[in-house]
């Protein structure tokens, strides 16, 4: 469904993805982790075609995406649901606007039928009845679950995930990571996840891909992550402080990817 076939993206003197190559199959849960600042989000931007790399193939379902026109581009991207690490919701709208609000720009359909729509997939991520609230109205949690609801309102074959248990408590984590396993089921989508949240990793993965220095370093089950030999990734899984990965380390430098992703 998803192959990126040694792909590189600079950003100046900044070499963020250093030879990305990476295999999803057709109805995975795909996890990426690795340390902040090691492009995680700059691999999502090239996915869904934010970003073109500066070289490199990537391929959705057989289409090279980076050869595409923009006008076809933005066509391509109605296959795609993203849930973004703050949610990202419109303060201005309400929720079952928000939800609709690809709908509206992207189809003809009346504003009752968008609504009808929004409430059924609200429902879907155990949010009944709250289609006529604002944004300011909810809790962190709330607000994660619509932005579920957005990303799954026009029956997208993939769903990219940013983060999506950033800024929630440990409850409310195991919340989103039932519904990312629940909707990859039942909606029967493709997944990729980025994280460094290893609980979150190893609850929600069919697969756990390790960026670091800008290519992709093992892939494995979470059983196979969790028993790597690698020094790397047993450094990254327990969180310790001592071993290879220095404290900052990105790729260009420390917070590489925050600048540019």
């Amino acid at each position: 469904m998803i192959e990126l076939i040694d792909v590189k993206k600079s950003f100046g003197n900044n070499h963020v993805l250093r030879g990305v190559n990476l295999q999803v199959e057709a109805g995975e849960n795909m996890v990426v982790i690795g340390g902040s600042g090691t492009g995680k989000s700059v691999i999502l931007k090239h996915i869904i075609g934010l970003m073109r790399p500066d070289s490199g193939r990537i391929l959705i379902d057989g289409v090279e995406i980076e050869t595409l026109p923009e006008r076809d581009l933005s066509e391509f991207r109605k296959r795609f649901g993203m849930l973004f690490q703050g949610a990202a919701l419109f303060d201005s709208l309400s929720v079952w606007e928000n939800v609709g609000f690809g709908l509206r720009e992207h189809t003809s359909f009346p504003a009752e039928k968008i609504r009808e729509i929004a409430r059924k997939k609200l429902e879907m991520v155990g949010l009944k009845g709250i289609e006529d609230r604002m944004p300011a109205d909810l809790s962190g949690g709330m607000k994660k679950r619509v932005g579920l609801a957005r990303a799954i309102a026009m029956d997208p074959k993939i769903i990219l995930y940013d983060e999506p248990t950033t800024g929630l408590d440990p409850i409310m984590s195991d919340v989103i990571n039932e519904l990312i396993c629940r909707m990859n089921k039942q909606l029967q989508v493709t997944s990729v996840s980025i994280t460094h949240d290893m609980k979150s990793a190893y609850k929600i993965a069919d697969r756990i891909a390790m960026l670091y220095q800008g290519k992709i370093l093992e892939v494995g089950t979470p059983e196979e992550i969790r028993n790597s030999p690698n020094p790397v990734v047993q450094q990254f899984i327990t969180g310790s402080a001592v071993g290879p990965i220095t404290v900052g380390e990105g790729i260009g430098g420390p917070k590489s990817e925050d600048k540019e992703a």
